[in-house]
């Protein structure tokens, strides 16, 4: 399994598993699902309190009892409450205590602020991140959804590296690549909704997880009839390289120089093997840019 730098610190696999949705199924069918990632070489585990109102966490804390800690990296978020954002102090430190009990370890490798909070007092957050680190329960730092000039005016605050960046990005949802493409032209694809995040991101050694890579304006893209012309090509595309157009649709993220993380939020453990299979997969520029403009993109 490919591995990306993550931060200073840590080796983490480019295809990761997003546990949003496990608290959804039983115990055993999160153990199988986190045991199917595990033999592929799955090391990077993405949670939040929020998740299945804390059952996600919980059942993949059952799930790895036994897996050796230093082998795995753990990132839970917290941020989110109901109908509103909350980045103060108390809540960050309670949000922590909280998902550690859950999972059952004493630190997380990375805590991510989940969503923006327009009333977030940096000194408050700062106070919050030097007690989480202090007393060893929080080792990195990172966020989700952030915009180049929120990240920068956290950075304003905070004495720690901000590591990483959860997007939404996928085939589907490209704005990121759709608006540096068209940079200077005067179409649907040139407006930049986040500041330039990729740039921005590749120039501050901030890694973007993708989130919900097989999305799109219709819901999943997969089989979705409002894209089935998209869908036939990427399935005849697929066979070129033996995998399914789920798998190719991963590779194409991860070929991009910003060694884009992604996070797989399957629940169904052979599904994952297959999407897996993209790390096997080296696309060519020309594949690459095939495959982008073949599911509806412009080449100006």
């Amino acid at each position: 399994m490919k591995k990306i730098n993550l931060g200073s610190k840590y080796k983490a696999s480019q295809i990761s598993l997003g546990c949003m949705r496990i608290g959804n199924k039983t115990k055993s069918e999160a153990k199988e699902l986190i045991e199917a990632a595990l033999s592929l070489g799955i090391n990077f585990f993405d949670n939040a309190d929020i998740y299945c109102s804390g059952l996600s966490e919980e059942y993949f804390g059952e799930a790895v009892k036994g897996v050796e800690r230093e082998s795995i990296i753990i990132q839970s978020k917290c941020g989110i409450r109901k109908g509103f954002y909350d980045f103060s102090k108390e809540h960050i430190i309670s949000s922590v205590e909280g998902s550690l009990k859950r999972i059952g370890t004493d630190y997380l490798d990375i805590l991510c602020l989940h969503r923006p909070d327009t009333l977030f007092e940096g000194e408050e957050v700062a106070e919050a991140f030097d007690e989480l680190h202090g007393r060893g329960l929080v080792r990195e730092f990172g966020v989700s959804n952030f915009n180049p000039q929120q990240i920068e005016l956290l950075k304003k605050y905070v004495d720690y590296p901000i590591i990483c960046n959860q997007l939404e990005f996928g085939l589907f949802h490209s704005g990121m690549v759709d608006c540096g493409i068209c940079s200077n032209m005067k179409n649907d694809f040139s407006p930049s909704n986040d500041g330039h995040m990729l740039e921005y991101s590749r120039l501050n050694n901030i890694t973007i997880q993708a989130w919900g890579p097989m999305r799109s304006p219709f819901g999943f893209f997969p089989d979705n009839e409002a894209l089935k012309k998209e869908n036939a090509f990427l399935e005849d595309f697929a066979k070129n390289f033996g995998v399914t157009k789920e798998a190719l649709a991963t590779a194409w993220i991860m070929r991009h120089p910003a060694k884009i993380q992604v996070l797989l939020g399957t629940t169904n453990p052979e599904r994952l093997k297959a999407i897996a299979k993209a790390d096997e997969i080296e696309l060519s520029r020309s594949d690459w840019y095939k495959i982008y403009t073949e599911t509806g993109h412009v080449l100006p």
